[in-house]
């Protein structure tokens, strides 16, 4: 409702909210691994209790890489005919299973740290391990991102030992081989100094140790990993057009020169992206503790369940209030009336419906602390989403109502504003 006690536009009640909520352990039962679930793709397990999905973009990776793989066994092994590209499909296979390994890596070091761990996705441009939490100090935010790079290293290594164990020129001594170049490929690249990479993180932590200020090194993390995105955009394509990755100049045509840039347009564009993602949300780290429940809150005034809507908006507008909670006899809030519900009735009829017919019974999870600020703010609203909370003061006593909308409202505001 607004300041005349007239409700508000049912519009603004129904955004989406801003942090999407974590996985209820306690809710509803999860699902069984190879079945398809609800954290953006297929739930293989969950190592460490952490699940790990499969995009639905990996298929594409896998398809591309075996074709290409495929192409080379070919060159290196013709014998093998069109069994060439099951062998292609199990390095795949390998490879993104050592992709998870970086990812575990991370993953391990974080529950270490007692950070939680949302999920863990294989995607198109290998995994992503969603850390719910930032790290307290520079020394683990640089050990939680080494870990995943050096990892990889460890495995690059073992697979050029193993690369001495086998003949050279068989399947098993190009799957070691192609496994240990892909291997070191990964940890380089993520060592990269810049946003969103491994290596970014590591500067980060540099730059927050030297300055004590973790945004200081979030910002210049963040302008490494743009110019790195520049570098890739325009460099890639020159590196194989010059030869300097391996290929000769004359062997290169139009498709090979075509491929070759999409691929540095699509790596450029999720490196830029994500380095300003994490611009974005360090911002907004800052700025979370402004966002209480207390300064959120609108004014309620207590009604009982039978009175009249047109009654209770009376009374709502005449203490400058903007929110109804329903109370019993004796006082005690048993429900919040809805404001979506209070726009869907005409003002010829609110003489004639009770507040109790568009109230939500209060639920576990629905009474919120007036003292609750920042993330605790959020987490606290993430575990039981609903439109509207009933804010309580320590003693109990009703404080107000707090929407999500304007939850939402000053999120997307505080993200907003710049500086």
């Amino acid at each position: 409702m607004d300041d005349s006690g007239k409700p508000q536009d049912p519009q603004e009640s129904v955004r989406p909210q801003p942090p999407e909520p974590p996985r209820d352990p306690d809710g509803p039962k999860a699902p069984t691994p190879g079945k398809k679930g609800s954290g953006g793709g297929i739930l293989m397990g969950r190592p460490f209790g952490v699940p790990v999905y499969v995009a639905p973009s990996w298929f594409l990776v896998a398809a591309l890489i075996t074709w290409v793989f495929g192409g080379q066994l070919e060159r290196v092994l013709p014998e093998l005919g069109t069994a060439r590209y099951l062998v292609s499909l199990f390095f795949a296979v390998a490879f993104y299973a050592s992709v998870l390994v970086h990812e575990l890596a991370h993953t391990v070091a974080a529950l270490r740290f007692k950070l939680p761990v949302r999920r863990i996705q294989l995607q198109f441009f290998g995994g992503v391990s969603e850390i719910e939490k930032e790290t307290e100090t520079p020394g683990r935010e640089f050990v939680l991102a080494f870990v995943g790079p050096l990892l990889s290293l460890v495995l690059a290594g073992v697979f050029y030992a193993g690369m001495h164990m086998v003949e050279p020129g068989t399947v098993p001594g190009v799957l070691l081989g192609g496994l240990m170049i892909s291997n070191l490929i990964v940890a380089i690249f993520n060592l990269l100094p810049g946003l969103p990479l491994d290596g970014g993180r590591m500067l980060r932590a540099v730059v927050w140790k030297i300055t004590g200020r973790p945004m200081s090194g979030t910002i210049a993390a963040a302008w490494v990993g743009r110019a790195l995105a520049v570098t890739v955009l325009i460099g890639l394509p020159l590196l194989t057009h010059t030869g300097a990755l391996g290929n000769a100049r004359p062997e290169i045509g139009g498709a090979d020169s075509l491929t070759d840039a999409l691929l540095a347009a699509i790596l450029a564009a999720i490196i830029w992206t994500g380095a300003g993602n994490s611009l974005r949300m360090a911002r907004l780290r800052e700025r979370l503790p402004d966002l209480t429940a207390r300064t959120l809150t609108r004014r309620a005034v207590p009604v009982e369940s039978d009175t009249p809507l047109s009654e209770a908006l009376r009374r709502a507008n005449d203490a400058g209030a903007r929110a109804l909670v329903v109370v019993d006899r004796q006082g005690g809030p048993t429900a919040l009336v809805r404001e979506a519900a209070i726009v869907g009735v005409p003002d010829h009829r609110r003489p004639w419906v009770p507040v109790g017919t568009l109230a939500q019974d209060l639920k576990d999870g629905m009474r919120v602390s007036a003292e609750l600020a920042g993330e605790d703010l959020l987490e606290f609203l993430r575990a039981t989403p609903a439109t509207e909370y009933l804010v309580v003061e320590e003693t109990g006593e009703i404080y107000g109502v707090l929407s999500t909308a304007d939850v939402e409202r000053a999120f997307v505001s505080a993200m907003a504003r710049k500086g």
